[in-house]
């Protein structure tokens, strides 16, 4: 018996890869943030298989559902949005595992960062623009270190992509504003590769109002960064010498 902490990607069901189907498929049990995972890619489970939806879970009630599928003898499929190791709570849940002896492993997906990049047909990192790409998001229950504030990452001016902040984007314009100006580009990506994404592009200092306009306050990704203005120097990469 093992657990498999499966990235079931942004949402779009042909995003989950091919290994984290196969492994859904044969799993006995099924925990997903129902909240958050697309329940299209439910289709892929097992049809037999017991299906949780954790949105309103403890990880002590999770935890009992495990010990259930390893008296049991059964696989469980645990699917997490994106990718597991971002802003996923799947640290606590391998440390109650270890605790307990089950066996488990962790299967990559596709974060929504990446996503939403492509559905912006944008490379984040640009010669000449930004090599670096920040990951980060606005403290609300769970807290960011001070020394991780947006003014202080926003001081690189590199690409910065925002989750689960979009109920705050008012607030992190204002903190970003300073660093990287009124005019720099922005975008927020509603639901990415969803059937009802939305992709909202505007300047910084109108990114809040544009998005409040669409009625967005949760489910979406920022990003902000002068990569999105499109300028920039030829890779060296593909260079004729």
């Amino acid at each position: 018996m093992k657990v498999y902490f499966i990235g079931a990607g942004p949402g779009d069901p042909e995003l989950l890869t091919l290994k984290g189907k196969r492994l859904l498929e044969q799993a006995g049990y099924c925990l997903y943030a129902g909240s958050l995972v697309n329940e299209e890619i439910l289709k892929y489970a097992r049809p037999d298989a017991k299906k949780y939806n954790t949105h309103n879970m403890s990880l002590e009630e999770q935890v009992k559902i495990f010990k259930e599928a390893r008296d049991r003898g059964e696989d469980v499929a645990r699917l997490h949005t994106g990718d597991p190791s971002l802003y996923g709570a799947v640290q606590e849940q391998m440390k109650a595992l270890e605790s307990l002896g089950i066996d488990y492993e962790v299967v990559p997906g596709v974060s929504s960062f990446l996503a939403a990049a492509a559905s912006l047909k944008q490379e984040l990192t640009l010669p000449g623009v930004s090599q670096t790409v920040i990951l980060t998001r606005i403290g609300e229950k769970t807290p960011v270190p001070e020394k991780e504030s947006l003014k202080t990452l926003a001081q690189s001016r590199s690409t910065l992509c925002l989750f689960l902040s979009a109920h705050q984007l008012k607030k992190a314009v204002e903190e970003l504003l300073p660093f990287y100006g009124a005019d720099c580009p922005a975008a927020v990506i509603y639901k990415a590769t969803w059937g009802e994404e939305k992709v909202i592009r505007a300047p910084l200092s109108a990114l809040a109002k544009e998005a409040e306009k669409e009625g967005i306050k949760k489910t979406a990704l920022v990003i902000v960064g002068w990569v999105l203005r499109g300028d920039f120097e030829r890779s060296t990469v593909y260079q004729p010498k």
